[in-house]
């Protein structure tokens, strides 16, 4: 019973000390968007593979909304397969920063762009 009770201690550490690495970070996250704004920077633009979707603006967007989507299609709940090939090759950290990174922005609505 011991032994039992020091693995559950040490997993809820582990799980709370994992829970903080996974803040987001503006700053590491500008090398990582990249990838994200060849669609999602492009006022209305809509992806035509494999069907059409119009393709949201993440600026502005609330982290948590941005972590929630990333980690649905890598679990596979979302199955745009651009976006789930992407969001398969980040970490929590990175979805993290990413999520951070477009939290941070205001949307322009007027425009539909950035500031």
């Amino acid at each position: 019973m011991k032994k039992l009770l020091t693995m559950v201690v040490l997993g809820a550490a582990a799980t709370a000390a994992q829970a903080q690495d996974a803040k987001g970070n503006v700053d590491t996250a500008k090398e990582k968007v990249a990838m994200c704004i060849g669609c999602h920077g492009i006022p209305g633009y809509r992806a035509s593979f494999p069907e059409t979707y119009e393709v949201p603006m993440l600026g502005g967007q609330s982290a948590k909304y941005i972590e929630n989507a990333l980690k649905s299609y890598q679990k596979g709940d979302r199955k745009h397969p651009t976006m789930r090939g992407i969001a398969a090759s980040l970490s929590d950290k990175d979805i993290a920063d990413v999520a951070a990174y477009y939290a941070q922005q205001k949307a322009d609505t007027k425009n539909n762009t950035l500031k």
